[in-house]
């Protein structure tokens, strides 16, 4: 087998593997966001501007988005765990 063949055997679950840390990475990126605007948004508008409600809204977005990027790679079968 040829190196050329060699690559375009592998090249599928590579660019697979990619594009699935890609969706993962920018959905943290956005629930991360979204769970920092609205502890501040709470911050501001119920807590007096105390600083928990916007590491609690960072805290939830970023397990929000890992609960989300675990059931990706588990979908592509990538990371499976039997009990």
């Amino acid at each position: 087998m040829s190196s050329i063949e060699k690559q375009t055997i592998s090249q599928p679950s590579a660019s697979l593997v990619n594009a699935k840390w890609d969706i993962v990475i920018s959905n943290g990126i956005v629930k991360t966001g979204l769970g920092f605007g609205a502890g501040v948004l709470a911050s501001v508008l119920l807590f007096k501007r105390r600083s928990f409600p916007v590491w609690l809204g960072i805290g939830f977005g970023l397990g929000r988005s890992y609960s989300e990027g675990d059931s990706i790679f588990r979908e592509a079968g990538l990371r499976n765990v039997k009990a």
